[in-house]
């Protein structure tokens, strides 16, 4: 049997809550999408970034600081672990699991590195991103297969794409939205409940392009609301408008806003992790919003250990083990 290496994709998250970590974090990801501008050369592009990072840095350290770090890669260590014991209760001997981020170490170099030193003989590159996105699931890939090139190194690489489909994805996150029902003291259709989904925006020019991440995202909450034998919901996105560029809409916040009702029941399908988008963004700063519209605000947490999700990791990734 081959020695497979499965390397879990994501973001990440900055465990260093220092200007210069967080800055180099937030440099990477604006020049990943610098072709969202016009710019007259890659020196401009990587300046412009530059500026991007500085004028956010800040206001992202703040809230790494109301959070107290972000427990991200903490997670993503926790899922690689209970992942590689998922698949050696199955049987398999022969894999090891690593993880690697876009922008914030370990990055995805440091985990080729390491695959390389331990001598694998194959690579599973398993985005743990639910929705296949752009510069999400696509350029985690994309990256992946360039640091390969990169090193020089022939390797088998086979990749994992969206999931959002997969039956226990759905039920997953019905179970813990009905948890949360439970502990509000409500029901999915009782008069005065809302039922928001809270999905990670995209700008709109990745989906005039053709990115089916819109249409994903609509599937996954229709399959997970229909689960909850729920009437009725709304879809909203986590934007960041940092650059003049449209974003997918509407607004979370603006779907908040405009709710007749007592109480909002938040689900955020778009992370597997716990993180600031969730812990800040929702937490903090929507349920301010929540609580100023006259709304009881609840948040279904991140199911980043469920024993279904990890047995969901591993259905994706066994047909390649071998």
């Amino acid at each position: 049997m081959k020695r497979t290496g499965i390397i879990l994709l994501n973001f990440g998250e900055p465990e260093e809550i220092t200007e210069p970590a967080v800055m180099a974090y937030l440099e990477r990801i604006f020049q990943a999408n610098a072709s969202l501008e016009q710019h007259g050369s890659p020196e401009a592009a990587r300046e412009r970034s530059r500026e991007l990072a500085a004028a956010r840095t800040p206001s992202l350290i703040e809230e790494y600081n109301e959070i107290g770090g972000s427990p991200l890669n903490r997670q993503a260590r926790e899922q690689a672990d209970l992942l590689l014991g998922e698949l050696q209760r199955r049987g398999y001997d022969r894999v090891t699991t690593y993880v690697g981020h876009q922008y914030a170490e370990p990055l995805i170099a440091e985990a080729v590195e390491k695959a390389k030193n331990d001598g694998v003989d194959q690579l599973v590159g398993l985005p743990v991103y639910p929705l296949c996105g752009p510069t999400t699931t696509i350029l985690a890939l994309r990256m992946l297969a360039d640091e390969l090139r990169k090193g020089d190194w022939e390797i088998p690489l086979h990749e994992v794409e969206g999931w959002h489909q997969h039956p226990s994805f759905t039920a997953i996150w019905a179970d813990a939205t009905q948890e949360i029902l439970l502990a509000a003291g409500t029901r999915i259709n009782e008069p005065g409940t809302a039922l928001v989904f809270s999905v990670h925006g995209t700008p709109l020019r990745y989906i005039e392009e053709g990115s089916r991440y819109v249409a994903d995202a609509e599937e996954a909450c229709a399959a997970i609301a229909a689960a909850l034998g729920a009437n009725r919901y709304e879809i909203g996105y986590q934007n960041h408008t940092n650059r003049p560029v449209a974003w997918t809409q509407p607004d979370v916040e603006d779907v908040i806003e405009g709710l007749d009702a007592e109480r909002v029941i938040v689900v955020p399908i778009a992370f597997m992790r716990e993180q600031s988008e969730t812990l800040a963004e929702l937490d903090i700063d929507l349920r301010a919003i929540a609580e100023g519209a006259g709304l009881d605000f609840y948040r279904v947490p991140i199911p980043y250990r469920d024993a279904r999700l990890i047995a969901l990791l591993a259905d994706l990734v066994e047909p390649f083990i071998g």
